[in-house]
Parts: C-alpha cells; structure tokens; sequence
C-alpha cells in the first residue's frame, strides 16, 4: 500500500465532492474540476475528509493508489485557494506582454513569440528588479490557475523557450530557482 494513498485529503468547508461511478467533481469557490479516476480506486468519504482506498489487490490498483489520492487532492487545493507559478525574465530588451488571451514574448530572437493563454488561467506581466543581478531590471510573468497540471505545464512551456544561461544569468527561470553560475574566461598573465 501506498503511503501517500493512506493519507486523508482534508475538505475544507466550502468544497464540496460528487462521484458518478468512476468520475470525481470537486466544487469550490474558486471553480469547479473533474477527473476519471481507475476503477481499481475507491473513494470514500469519512467524517475526518475523503479516504482513497484500492478496490482490489493487483498490482495496477497499488499504483493508481498515490496517484490519485494526489490528483484528488490538487484538486481540491486548486478549488480552495489555487496554484501560483511565478517566472522572472532576465536580459537586455527581453520582454513579456499580456493583450486579452494572447502572451507576446520577446526573448532575443529575430522575432516575437506569441502563445495562446489557456481557458482558466490568468496571467499578470509586471517589471521588478533581478533577483540575478543586482540593480538589473527584469519582468516577472505571474500565472494562476486552479488547475496545477495546467499552471505548471505552460509556466515549464515559457521557460523551454529561453533557458537561464550560467554566465550572466539572462533568460526564463522559475522565481524560486538557483542558478548555479560560472566563472567567465580569465586573460592569461
């Protein structure tokens, strides 16, 4: 059995959880989400929250077990209070637009990337100052959603289109990351 799968997801108070046979709605204040969970899986709800629990003893049931213990609670977090992902761009003329769904990106090409923003997430451009270097300017793009498949999938979709290098530290990297940075070349004495 699972570990994680043994954990109960708490509910808080304003979401609330339906189950017609293999499909799970949860519905909360922020929005309503739903997902097709294996039949190898039971959810039960107890008085403490929900109990996912493996409905057989095979070896694919014991693998959905986690999983969608977890998927169920994301879910429920994403209702409740919903994922943030935070990316800071670094670089001379390097920049983020946000025009109605459309994010317009430029990054040092020889032209403007242009992306589609998916139903469900907001998106916030705003400038700020490098936390690479000091002083340096910088845009920090803000993604939230209540989907955290969908978050992090299009923040890790931004970033794949100008990774942070290690000499200067100019391109797409998550707010929180380190980059581990290198020593650039030395004249010969």
């Amino acid at each position: 059995m699972s570990r994680v799968g043994k954990k109960i997801i708490k509910l808080p108070a304003q979401v609330k959880v339906k189950q017609n046979g293999n499909h799970v709605t949860v519905e909360g204040p922020k929005g309503t989400l739903s997902a097709i969970i294996p039949a190898e899986v039971k959810i039960i709800n107890t008085e403490e929250g929900l109990s996912v629990q493996t409905a057989e003893e095979t070896r694919r049931a014991f693998e959905f077990h986690g999983l969608c213990r977890t998927l169920i609670a994301n879910m429920v977090e994403g209702v409740s209070s919903g994922f943030l992902k935070k990316l800071e761009i670094n670089g001379v003329g390097y920049r983020a637009e946000v025009s109605g769904s459309n994010l317009s990106l430029s990054l040092g090409f020889s032209h403007q990337i242009n992306m589609d923003i998916p139903q469900g997430l907001q998106i916030k451009s705003e400038k700020g100052k490098s936390t690479v270097e000091s002083g340096q300017d910088a845009v920090f793009v803000t993604i939230t959603g209540i989907d955290k498949e969908l978050v992090g999938g299009f923040a890790a979709k931004i970033r794949a289109f100008k990774k942070p290098e290690p000499y200067k530290g100019k391109g797409v990297k998550y707010f929180d990351e380190k980059i581990e940075r290198k020593e650039g070349k030395v004249g010969a004495k």
